[in-house]
């Protein structure tokens, strides 16, 4: 069983349900590697250089500065960023209820599950029932580690809750300053997309159906080197073209090779017109009699 990392209060009205807080991902999923000494294999240490006396500075000479023009920056002690962090809360205030799918994915950041607390059981299941029947979710503040942070609150199923912590407007980049420009569509080209689509489509999303390989190769090779065996190298995979000669035809032949998988479904039947057949060029009375 994981350890909560806090117990908070989730508040609404005059409700309050006590939950744990969990972390939603695992830390040790990813390899850590760290810097080393080719020579000797001894671990290095990090060293913060003043760049006008090319002396190392100590954590405790260290104060952090913000530059507000080129060269020139404002100051601030450690006393003085700490006067200025959010307090942290042993809560999270709900301000409104929206719909689930109105917040774009691109606004997630850290992910948390949310477990009741003693005593929360019953309106933990109450709210959480409540949120997957109306299709919404919760978004509120919450206070943590000198930051304060939107927050959302949805449900996992009907019995559990997940809050996902969320980055602000100013921290996402608004896909309209990307200067997409639109291109015309033609049905035929959409009809054969959806085709696509359909034939790759599943029921719902399996995130056991992907491995990380670049963690398994590494694994692998980190065993080999232990063991006292050689790495061989990969061959660098070749890059993928993306110049497409015909839309049609990239379309039907991405097609062709989704159905000539195994457990594939049929494609279905292609109506379009056959092509005429060219027409055979007589050989002229005299030219036959002369090969006769």
């Amino acid at each position: 069983m994981p350890r909560a990392l806090a117990s908070l209060t989730i508040s609404f009205g005059l409700v309050a349900i006590p939950v744990k807080l969990y972390s939603a991902t695992r830390s040790a999923g990813t390899l850590r590697f760290n810097l080393l000494h080719a020579k000797d294999g001894s671990r290095l240490r990090q060293q913060y250089v003043c760049e006008k006396e090319d002396v190392v500075v100590g954590r405790d000479e260290i104060v952090k500065g913000l530059q507000f023009s080129k060269g020139r920056y404002v100051t601030f002690t450690n006393e003085e960023m700490r006067s200025l962090e959010e307090l942290g809360t042993h809560s999270v205030e709900i301000a409104e209820f929206v719909p689930l799918a109105s917040v774009d994915p691109v606004y997630f950041d850290r992910s948390y599950y949310l477990v009741p607390g003693k005593g929360g059981a019953k309106p933990y299941a109450l709210f959480a029932k409540a949120l997957n029947d109306t299709g919404r979710c919760a978004i509120g503040r919450w206070a943590s580690h000198g930051r304060g942070h939107v927050v959302m609150l949805r449900p996992i199923g009907t019995q559990a809750l997940a809050m996902q912590q969320l980055h602000y407007a100013a921290e996402v980049l608004p896909a309209s300053e990307l200067a997409v420009s639109e291109a015309a569509v033609r049905e035929p080209e959409l009809k054969l997309a959806r085709q696509l689509i359909e034939q790759q489509a599943k029921a719902t999303f399996d995130a056991s159906a992907y491995r990380d390989e670049v963690r398994e190769r590494i694994e692998a090779s980190v065993q080999q080197k232990v063991a006292g065996e050689e790495v061989s190298l990969a061959e660098p995979r070749p890059a993928a073209r993306g110049n497409v000669i015909d839309l049609m035809d990239a379309l039907r032949a991405s097609l062709d090779r989704q159905a000539a998988a195994p457990g594939a479904p049929a494609r279905p039947a292609d109506r379009r017109r056959p092509p005429r057949k060219a027409a055979q060029k007589r050989t002229p009375p005299e030219r036959r009699s002369a090969h006769t």
